[in-house]
């Protein structure tokens, strides 16, 4: 990169600094892929642990790739469209759960410690929701050119790993929104109950969604102006922070249905723009299998879990952690003085 991605005055100077965003060093990760084929086990057998020290391995550009500092983001904001009662609980709740994050009162903040992750908590403009997109864009260019550079200036340029979360009342009906416009089908097909709408509610969301894509049908085949159709300042930031991690070949652990909803658009951007990206979980919320299935991605873990917060994304890291450490730490064939195949 000859020059940071941010701050960037209009989507086309942004445009322009994405044209040569790095990929993996195939070298090292083949070095690691070595590695694995002459460690004390029969080949593949750690399974998915494999892939994984193989994918931080090429990001990082390490035959032996470590984490010595986890990064997690929460980004928080509120959203307009919950004036079309999309929402069971009150905005007010975002404001109280960023205040319960900075008192370590939440999962994710047990879960960061748990695995060791050091967390940080964003707060976007919660006072001003962004627009109700079914009456008029969510977010100007300025806004969210604005959101997208906090996204990238919360990335901690010497983390190893970077998890990102979210909260906002309202974002799962903004999430499921973005991967419609993204990947198409209904709105129904992206809908899922959130923090716990009843069937009216959820009704409510599909009208939502689709009063806001017939409004902005023409915006809806780029993956910025997408952002400013629907908002919101999380997911501008979520995928701010994602573009920036991958100027700097920073691997990243996406949350569940609405963290990876936010990053997916980023994809029509240009098709490997997720492949620094893992998905965490398989959310219970109905919209992220259809993800999954888009992106070809396959989740760690799948425990049911629908909390966001970054939540799947701290449990994942402890996985990815174990992964690392049976990569660096187990003996070679030859060290060990074992037979191989």
């Amino acid at each position: 990169m000859t020059e940071p991605l941010f701050p960037a005055d209009s989507l086309a100077a942004l445009r322009a600094r994405l044209a040569d965003l790095p990929g993996p060093d195939e070298t090292a990760a083949e070095a690691a892929s070595t590695r694995q084929a002459n460690l004390t086990k029969p080949p593949g057998a750690l399974g998915r642990l494999e892939d994984l020290a193989i994918f931080m391995a090429g990001w990082q550009g390490t035959e032996r790739p470590h984490i010595r500092k986890a990064q997690a983001v929460v980004f928080a904001g509120n959203h307009g469209v919950c004036a079309q009662g999309v929402n069971p609980y009150p905005q007010e709740v975002t404001v109280q759960m960023v205040a319960n994050f900075r008192a370590g009162g939440a999962a994710i903040n047990q879960l960061c410690r748990a695995s060791e992750a050091e967390l940080s908590v964003v707060e976007l403009e919660l006072s001003r929701p962004t627009g109700d997109f079914t009456q008029g864009l969510a977010l100007s260019e300025a806004e969210l050119l604005e959101a997208m550079a906090r996204g990238a200036e919360a990335l901690d340029p010497t983390a190893d790993v970077l998890l990102l979360g979210e909260m906002g009342i309202g974002n799962s009906t903004v999430a499921a929104a973005l991967a419609y416009a993204t990947f198409g089908g209904t709105a129904a097909d992206w809908v899922g109950r959130g923090t716990g709408s009843d069937d009216a509610g959820v009704q409510r969301k599909i009208t939502a969604i689709e009063a806001g894509a017939k409004r902005h049908a023409a915006l809806l085949d780029d993956p910025f102006t997408t952002l400013m159709a629907f908002g919101g300042r999380e997911q501008a930031a979520i995928c701010g922070a994602v573009l920036a991690a991958r100027a700097l070949r920073i691997p990243v652990l996406l949350d569940g249905f609405i963290c990876t909803a936010a990053a997916a658009v980023l994809v029509r951007l240009e098709g490997d723009a997720l492949a620094h990206c893992i998905v965490s979980h398989a959310s219970a919320e109905p919209g992220q299998r259809g993800l999954l299935t888009h992106l070809g991605k396959a989740p760690i873990l799948d425990l049911g879990m629908r909390l966001g917060e970054g939540s799947g994304a701290a449990v994942a890291l402890g996985v990815l952690r174990a992964a690392l450490e049976a990569h660096n730490g187990m003996a070679t064939f030859a060290e060990a003085g074992v037979s191989g195949a």
